[in-house]
């Protein structure tokens, strides 16, 4: 976050040198913000009877969160790149970048996505604890897993080893959803089928 005009006229002339990573980098958070947002709604198809009402509320505040989340790295990254590359002084972009993230949009953005990444998780794990539809070391690892793979800043590829345990737990849960939609579509006996003398 970009709050200060010191703090932007730091990191100005590094993004002036290499203006691409941040947009790459932008274009990359917001696809895996949507994503994740697909995600809650899928997730909180998996919690049944006793925690349904928990999953759908964690699925509203992730899917709001991520939004919200997506707008603020759009404040992040193309804004930064876009004011180092434009013909403007460094005074003058760097005030640009600090008066965009003290803004009341930026402000009201940043607390919604901020409360969504610690709430949504957090209720979803509770809600899929709750109605038992999967293990409930599963409810622990996805919330666990993804509230450290939220936390981690971009540090080269060791971020990548943080990330696997929620890798993991979206990968259990993706399972078992499929295997929900096809137990489903069966019919609910062998034999239910009209029988024929």
């Amino acid at each position: 976050m970009i709050t200060t005009t010191a703090t932007a006229l730091k990191v100005l002339p590094i993004a002036a040198k290499h203006p691409t990573q941040p947009y790459v980098a932008g274009s990359l958070a917001i696809l895996a913000l949507g994503a994740l947002a697909v995600s809650y709604a899928a997730i909180a198809t998996l919690a049944r009877n006793r925690g349904s009402a928990v999953a759908t509320v964690a699925a509203l505040i992730g899917g709001i969160g991520a939004f919200c989340g997506a707008i603020v790295n759009v404040l992040v990254y193309p804004n930064l790149a876009a004011a180092a590359t434009a013909h403007l002084s460094a005074g003058a972009a760097a005030r640009f970048l600090a008066t965009t993230f003290n803004s009341g949009f930026g402000h009201g953005f940043s607390y919604a996505y901020f409360v969504g990444i610690f709430a949504a998780p957090a209720l979803m794990g509770y809600a899929l604890w709750r109605s038992r539809s999967v293990p409930r070391w599963l409810a622990v690892l996805f919330f666990a897993g993804l509230e450290v793979a939220q936390q981690q800043i971009s540090s080269g590829p060791v971020v990548i080893l943080y990330m696997l345990p929620f890798a993991a737990a979206m990968v259990l849960l993706a399972a078992r959803d499929l295997a929900g939609g096809r137990s489903a579509r069966r019919p609910a006996t062998a034999g239910a089928g009209p029988r024929i003398r």
